[in-house]
């Protein structure tokens, strides 16, 4: 009867440890997103090749690496789901295309053949890039990821966006709209409204919200123009703002649902040049992004071909230090990074290199592994810090000789 019983307490024993191995796992799916120029079918499958023939090869890189064991994948905690998430958004565009095809057909006969080939060639290279930077075309998009990201979360997934090429800029506008990085008592703070309205947001606290929500709710929405412009009427803003707790739920991405995003072969800085302007508004709240993001845990990488003459390095390489002084902004606790790797060599001729990332064998997973390492270390190994801090600091004294 003892050993009987010794036997029972010890299958539930195991049972128990199995439970609680099970439970504390933590599966991540790697979802990717099309850039420009998917828009037929050709095109389209082209993409979807690409993706199952990358996602392997990405999955393996990050499973074999002895730093990503331990950074990423927390010695076993999580796991990287077999299957890759697609979302593709290259059909929303083409009645907008076939408008400017047909326009072109009208100046066939009028333009040399030349002209009209580099014309058709601009077209489909370059119309959903511009098109899909049109906030009415962008932010459906934006709820229909939201939505595929909320579907992964209640599955139990964990989400890394990888974007490609124009994909770039749904990744950015999706951090940018929809993580809840607004704190509305700062927010109610420095914009333009009464000290009535600024007392009743404190006797009135509601969560950390995102851009979507403020419109969602009534409360505010972002020009063309880049400014963010609030209901003046504050009986009806104050109304709308009591609501605000439903929308964050409804639009925000779901706390912690998102890791990260990985955007490669982008030319994000040079359709965002914006950005870069101190005077533009919208300036102020990607500085709110970047500390949410640093703040949170996660990571924005950016890898790009060195042959590619459409990847644009998004940034220079920053400490939190540097980060700090030139938001002017205070982060706390961080555990975060932002990274840029545009020195991958892919060994492909410049004209083929933009869409070679998905043929080119291991050279882009190596490259997302070494920006998520390098990244991690840059900002949280102060050895290595250091030294990447004195080899850049020799490459500007060289430079200036």
């Amino acid at each position: 009867m003892k050993k009987y019983l010794k036997g029972l307490f010890l299958i539930i024993f195991v049972f128990m440890l199995a439970i609680q191995s099970c439970m504390a796992q933590t599966n991540v799916s790697f979802v990717y997103i099309n850039g420009s120029n998917n828009n037929n079918e050709k095109m389209k499958n082209w993409f979807l090749k690409g993706v199952h023939k990358m996602h392997p090869a990405m999955k393996k890189q990050f499973e074999h690496n002895k730093q990503m064991k331990s950074l990423f994948l927390k010695n076993g905690e999580v796991s990287i789901n077999t299957e890759p998430v697609i979302f593709f958004w290259g059909d929303k565009s083409q009645r907008d295309l076939a408008f400017v095809h047909q326009q072109l057909d009208l100046s066939k006969a009028l333009s040399p053949t030349i002209a009209y080939k580099v014309r058709e060639i601009l077209a489909s290279y370059l119309h959903d890039a511009i098109w899909v930077q049109k906030q009415h075309n962008m932010l459906p998009i934006l709820d229909d990821l939201n939505e595929e990201i909320k579907g992964q979360n209640e599955q139990g997934n964990k989400v890394v966006l990888y974007g490609y090429s124009a994909g770039s800029f749904i990744t950015y506008e999706y951090l940018f709209n929809k993580l809840p990085y607004l704190s509305l008592e700062k927010l109610f703070n420095v914009i333009a409204v009464s000290d009535d309205m600024r007392k009743f947001v404190v006797e009135n606290p509601q969560k950390d919200t995102c851009i979507s929500a403020l419109a969602d709710a009534n409360i505010g929405v972002v020009s063309e123009k880049g400014h963010l412009l609030f209901d003046k009427n504050e009986n009806n803003l104050k109304k709308n703002y009591l609501n605000l707790d439903k929308s964050t739920e409804k639009v925000c991405s779901p706390q912690g649902a998102l890791k990260g995003i990985v955007n490669f072969a982008s030319p994000l800085v040079l359709f965002y040049s914006d950005l870069g302007d101190p005077e533009y508004e919208l300036t102020y709240y990607n500085k709110l992004l970047y500390k949410y993001i640093i703040e949170n845990g996660l990571f924005w990488i950016t890898v790009n071909y060195r042959e590619d003459p459409l990847g644009f390095p998004s940034s220079r390489n920053l400490t939190i230090d540097e980060i700090i002084n030139q938001t002017e902004l205070e982060i706390n606790n961080p555990s975060g990074f932002v990274y840029d790797n545009s020195g991958v060599w892919s060994k492909r001729p410049f004209m083929l290199a933009h869409t070679s990332y998905w043929s080119a064998g291991k050279s882009l997973p190596k490259g997302v592994v070494k920006a998520y390492v390098n990244g991690y270390r840059f900002q949280y190994d102060a050895k290595f810090q250091k030294k990447v801090l004195k080899n850049r600091d020799e490459k500007k004294k060289y430079e200036a000789l």
